[in-house]
């Protein structure tokens, strides 16, 4: 399966930078760059169960692919979030259903760098997409 455009800038980007310091710099800028969700998608109905940082994914479906967005209160957070959405936004609901993430950040460069509860937080972002992606065909 070939990656959507976003997913290849950003898999070119962090590969292309050596240390540590210079990924967690471009993860955070990744979040920075993150439209901001609106007041009205800040509810508790959106808020992803099983992330100990808080954090809002909503999702729609346009002419069959899928387009995420999401807040989190966490910068580190926000950044991987952002990875998560290059690599899922444009996916149709049977792509997305078979997005490996563990090997999307060890593309990355970050999976060593992803402790438990992060990996579990991510896990349960990507689960709720493929929630909404299930619900709304």
């Amino acid at each position: 399966m070939s990656l959507p455009v976003d997913a290849a800038t950003a898999l070119e980007a962090f590969q292309a930078v050596g240390s540590w310091e210079q990924r967690a710099r471009m993860l955070m800028q990744w979040g920075e760059r993150m439209p901001p969700l609106t007041v009205e998608d800040k509810v508790d109905a959106n808020l992803v169960q099983g992330c100990e940082s808080l954090v809002w994914l909503v999702g729609h479906l346009r002419d069959g692919y899928w387009q995420f967005a999401a807040a989190s209160d966490a910068r580190l957070i926000r950044g991987l979030v952002a990875l998560l959405l290059a690599r899922v936004n444009g996916l149709s609901a049977a792509e997305l259903q078979v997005v490996d993430l563990p090997d999307w950040f060890n593309q990355l460069g970050l999976s060593r760098q992803l402790s438990p509860s992060r990996s579990n937080g991510l896990n349960a972002v990507l689960q709720r997409m493929r929630a909404l992606s299930l619900t709304q065909n």
